[in-house]
């Protein structure tokens, strides 16, 4: 496969050297801080081992369908999300409407990135923090207290803000063989290498065997249904859908690369990290006495006090707070792609200037996000509306993307694939055999789109 611009039947495009680099690039958007820090949180809150199975069963039926429907679009039209669908309604003779696919996901994933980079800043700080020593002997209050003297210094969020941004911007400029494929080759294995000697090191703990049954023992007394829901939505975001992001990766990839087989494998490696992040922090949750459903205070208060209380715990601590910076920026880099594609396209940029015109922009915007955690803390821009109550930029940008934006931009597109597209030619894409086509057609045509519509109107109310 060519690795250098060519120009086939659709258009001047880079192209991913393997389906292995696709695999990776795929999986490093997938996995991210939803995974190291989103997961175990929300799986403590939602009574453990069956919220886990439930979680699995949602990839099933309405990750990897959206999935593969993203990819198959991304590839079909062979541009940015925005002009492969714009290409796509004109070979379909559909309605313009459905180009919003594309323009909701890479708007999306532009407001994503902008609060995504903040929390990212985070991670870069905490990793020095735990080098310094600073968790070693302070109690909940003092490590409580470091959180929300960080989060309270605006210029400080600032700084780790931009240093994020920069390595991003750094990565996606070089193109995808060069920056994106190049990086995610050197992340990924590092990130599962770290991911794995946590896990090691938390099966030395007392509190191993407790926190591999709280994971893997479905209690489904302790499931509600706004549990089942927030795993319905958890494995739509995990996965990166609605956000462009599959559809700029699908656009590179090579036409005889199984979509199926990739995106199965994708889902699969994204699945197997949650769960073995699981495993990693638990136990030591656990073997401090802390409780699993602590919310998002769960990595950046929770863990650093029991780093500061382990043998060897700033060690750990820098290996975690590593893992997650490697996370962010997997997940980070597929952000700003198609953004950055639409821009190459749209205005004739060369790959550079479309990266640092996308990547400044970003920054921008997510200075508005550090100012909400602190001198804008009371700024509340929709607080005549209900649902909005309370909320501050941050807060805005993170329920309309998750709950609004991503549903959305998902469901339509498992709709154009099951009600637009031909049966024929949507099987010549994935190539796969009768019976599973099958399965994945009459799955992406009813099953998806219902569930989805049910996280969506759940979310809004």
């Amino acid at each position: 496969m060519s690795t250098t611009n060519t120009t086939t039947s659709r258009g001047a495009h880079q192209h991913w050297s393997s389906r292995w680099a696709f695999i990776l690039a795929a999986t490093g958007s997938a996995v991210g801080l939803g995974n190291i820090w989103k997961f175990p949180y929300i799986t403590g809150e939602n009574g453990g081992g069956a919220f886990v199975l439930v979680y699995l069963l949602c990839i099933a039926a309405v990750g990897l369908p959206i999935l593969m429907a993203e990819v198959l679009l991304g590839r079909k039209g062979g541009r940015s999300p925005i002009a492969s669908m714009r290409e796509l309604v004109k070979q379909h003779n559909a309605s313009s409407g459905w180009i919003s696919i594309g323009a909701i996901g890479t708007i999306a994933a532009f407001l994503i990135l902008s609060f995504y980079s903040v929390i990212g800043g985070w991670a870069i700080s905490y990793v020095g923090s735990s080098i310094s020593g600073e968790f070693v002997g302070k109690d909940s209050d003092a490590i409580g207290g470091l959180f929300g003297a960080m989060l309270g210094n605006p210029t400080s969020l600032l700084f780790w803000h931009s240093v994020f941004m920069i390595t991003v911007i750094f990565i996606v400029a070089r193109g995808v063989k060069a920056g994106l494929e190049k990086a995610v080759t050197y992340l990924m294995p590092a990130l599962f290498v770290l991911l794995v000697i946590m896990m090691i090191y938390a099966m030395t703990t007392s509190g191993f065997a407790q926190g591999a049954s709280f994971l893997f023992t479905p209690d489904f007394s302790k499931l509600s249904t706004e549990g089942v829901l927030t795993a319905l939505g958890h494995a739509f975001f995990t996965l990166s859908l609605g956000m462009g992001v599959m559809m700029a990766y699908g656009s590179y990839l090579d036409d005889n690369i199984s979509i199926a087989k990739t995106s199965i494998t994708v889902g699969l490696m994204d699945t197997v990290v949650a769960l073995v992040a699981g495993l990693a922090i638990f136990p030591i949750v656990f073997a401090n006495g802390m409780e699993p459903s602590s919310g998002p205070g769960l990595i950046f208060v929770s863990l650093p006090l029991a780093f500061g209380s382990m043998s060897l715990g700033s060690l750990i601590g820098t290996l975690f707070f590593t893992l997650l910076v490697f996370a962010a920026l997997t997940s980070a880099i597929s952000l700003l792609e198609p953004s950055v594609e639409w821009l190459e396209e749209r205005s004739g940029f060369t790959r550079i200037t479309a990266t640092i015109f996308a990547g400044a922009a970003v920054w921008a915007l997510g200075i508005l996000s550090i100012l909400s955690l602190n001198l804008w803390s009371d700024v509340h821009p929709l607080g005549m509306f209900a649902a909005f109550e309370g909320k501050t930029i941050f807060d805005l940008l993170d329920y309309l993307t998750a709950n609004i934006m991503l549903p959305l931009a998902g469901l339509l597109a498992a709709l154009y694939v099951g009600w637009i597209m031909k049966k024929e030619d949507v099987a010549a894409e994935l190539a796969m055999d009768s019976t599973r086509f099958n399965l994945f057609w009459n799955t992406v045509r009813y099953i998806t789109p219902v569930a989805v519509i049910i996280v969506f109107i759940y979310n809004l109310l």
